[in-house]
């Protein structure tokens, strides 16, 4: 500053300009012209709300199974890409979700990667995932997880084909440029241990005692499978035990034995029951979620716009979006979300409208 008057509007603006046009082949940028696009009074996602029938994403992919096979694909997948976030293979910003498809006699091969992956069963019976060589054997509306870096096939001994729901953290990989894969040279992962040899260990809130050889799991993530029967049973308890919370229903989230907190380190996935009638109040949360519907039918009012939901639909309910639920049927729901990381980083927060 040198003591001389102000210049006049006009002026200033054609100096900043021409400071900004110096300044840009430096790679430097004025803070002011964009803060209040960078930080927000609330969330602003580039997310859309979206409903998924299941039925016509069912028909294409039962379609492209006929034309490639899970060897040829590696992974026979179709990816469920938000509206909003057009060449991204994201659902939010932070998840991926796709449908894939094992047909009988098939093997997906066997990798290992960076990534953290569910599974959630949506139709066939007796097809496998294996983790480390420990066979899990799905069933309609099971959850699986791959854990990051553990290797992990699946295959199709039965004579139905098998889909399921991937719901991965890929682009909050890609966010933070720490992708890593590997490939197995053989199509499967030798056995290691009988199938459900996890659940019996690690599936009772007992563990082997630390430090032991019976103790083999990753001490961080030591069950993988959590099967429906046993989940809806739970879940249907709950409900006959008590009255439902308004803005929810009955829920229930699935949690790592091993420190009682969400099942992966950026993902945490729920269920839900609503009797049938019951409608909730409006609720929203910062974390990005993707949602199944289990049984039953209802609508699902996003923002004030409405969705209907029948059995095995999928929607995704953007950050900061607020939610009602009405159940026409007794209705049940599973969910996963970002907000295992959110609330690491301390970010996660609702609001109860």
């Amino acid at each position: 500053m040198d003591g001389t008057a102000a210049p006049r509007p006009n002026d200033q603006q054609a100096q900043l300009e021409a400071l900004y046009a110096e300044m840009r082949p430096q790679s430097l940028y004025p803070l002011w012209e964009v803060l209040s696009a960078l930080v927000t009074p609330t969330p602003r996602s580039a997310a859309k709300p979206h409903h998924w029938p299941y039925a016509p994403a069912r028909d294409y992919l039962l379609r492209a199974g006929d034309l490639i096979s899970a060897e040829q694909a590696e992974r026979r997948v179709l990816i469920l890409e938000n509206p909003g976030l057009p060449g991204t293979s994201a659902i939010v910003p932070s998840l991926y979700a796709g449908l894939q498809l094992i047909l009988p006699g098939e093997v997906a091969p066997c990798h290992r990667h960076a990534q953290c992956a569910l599974r959630f069963v949506m139709e066939g019976d007796g097809a496998f995932t294996a983790v480390d060589g420990e066979r899990a054997v799905m069933r309609p509306f099971d959850l699986v997880l791959t854990p990051n870096w553990q290797w992990h096939d699946h295959g199709n001994a039965s004579d139905s084909p098998m889909i399921w729901l991937d719901g991965l953290d890929i682009p909050t990989v890609r966010f933070y440029e720490a992708s890593f894969a590997e490939r197995l040279p053989e199509a499967s992962h030798p056995e290691t241990v009988p199938p459900g040899d996890s659940a019996r260990r690690y599936g009772r809130n007992l563990r082997p005692l630390r430090g032991t050889a019976a103790d083999r799991r990753p001490a961080r993530q030591p069950l993988f499978h959590y099967p429906y029967a046993e989940w809806r049973e739970s879940l249907l308890a709950l409900a006959a035990a008590e009255a439902p919370d308004p803005h929810l229903g009955h829920a229930l989230e699935f949690v790592n034995p091993a420190d009682g907190g969400p099942v992966m380190p950026t993902i945490a996935a729920h269920v839900r029951h609503l009797p049938a009638g019951f409608e909730t109040r409006p609720r929203r949360s910062t974390d990005g979620t993707v949602m199944v519907v289990v049984e039953g039918r209802g609508t699902a009012r996003i923002e004030g716009a409405e969705h209907p939901l029948a059995e095995r639909d999928l929607l995704v309910i953007p950050s900061w979006h607020a939610l009602e639920l009405r159940a026409g049927t007794p209705l049940t729901l599973f969910a996963y979300s970002d907000r295992a990381a959110q609330e690491k980083l301390g970010l996660w927060r609702e609001e109860r409208l």
